[in-house]
């Protein structure tokens, strides 16, 4: 199985970002997707994870209200959709899978990408 992300780029405070991670090898609906994210210096944390059919969806308190995880099982691919971001969004955004039911830790997951940079300018 392997997992890729993409769509990190440099924007600006209180524009909008949407990541992609493609999964590729294995069966899409098998498998919760959950975004992490590492601050600069700091240690990686949890953002949002989605169910693998799509039913459930769980956020960090830094992330409700402004970021939304989706899927689409056409493509194999999870999205984070982020709005309204912030200078402390700046971080490398890991997307993970794991089978079965979709969990906040991140030992839990059996699959990482290799990670994309957004970078929020102030």
């Amino acid at each position: 199985v392997q997992v890729v992300e993409s769509g990190g780029r440099l924007v600006q405070g209180g524009g909008s970002l949407r990541l992609s991670c493609a999964l590729s090898g294995g069966t899409f609906s098998c498998y919760a997707m959950g975004w992490f994210r590492q601050p600069p210096g700091k240690e990686r944390e949890f953002v949002a994870v989605i169910s693998g059919a799509g039913l459930s969806q769980y956020y960090a308190d830094s992330a409700k209200g402004r970021f939304t995880i989706s899927r689409d099982s056409a493509k194999n691919t999870a999205y984070l959709q982020m709005n309204s971001l912030k200078p402390e969004d700046t971080a490398v955004y890991f997307c993970g899978a794991k089978r079965r039911g979709p969990s906040r830790f991140e030992r839990d997951y059996d699959y990482w990408g290799q990670g994309t940079q957004v970078t929020v300018s102030s």
